[in-house]
């Protein structure tokens, strides 16, 4: 049996080494954030679909209950999707979320990094963020990519990764 292989990325698609989009966006607190403002820092940005639903809750949960390791490596973490600032608001107070998550209306951001994608549920095609996790290092480049990323376990896998990144 082999063993299962991630889908390559389109030859167009962001790649580690590159450096990453920057942007200024709504956070849950309904204040702007510009990504450039976080150089010096390594960020945990990571693009999910939709608060509050199953593998977007069971990956946020796991990222809050890694977020004391996580920040130990010097790291931030953001979350993103097209929700509203309320949304996430309500999203990360029904969950204890102790990071920062941002507002993606319009979906502008997840098309700049590329996870703005074709996507199929119950028979039915549309587009939508493929959950998908960029480790951005202090010198505002693309140390890490993690893609179609599962929910269950992916917090351990940050942790992994930012300590062989260190």
């Amino acid at each position: 049996m082999t063993e299962p292989r991630e889908n390559p990325p389109p030859a167009d698609a962001l790649k580690e080494g590159d450096e990453a989009p920057d942007f200024t966006a709504e956070t849950d607190e309904g204040v702007p954030l510009a990504l450039n403002t976080l150089r010096g820092k390594r960020v945990v940005l990571y693009f999910y679909p939709k608060d509050d639903t199953p593998g977007c809750t069971i990956e946020s949960c796991e990222l809050r209950d890694a977020h004391s390791s996580i920040t130990a490596t010097d790291a931030v973490v953001l979350g993103i999707s097209p929700d509203s600032a309320a949304s996430h608001q309500k999203f990360k107070k029904k969950y204890d979320l102790p990071f920062t998550l941002i507002v993606d209306k319009g979906h502008h951001i997840a098309e700049r990094y590329g996870v703005w994608k074709p996507k199929k549920f119950a028979g039915r095609e549309f587009l939508g963020v493929k959950r998908t996790t960029f480790i951005i290092g202090r010198d505002g480049l693309i140390a890490k990519i993690f893609r179609d990323v599962k929910p269950r376990g992916h917090a351990e896998e940050i942790e992994t990764a930012l300590a062989e990144l260190a």
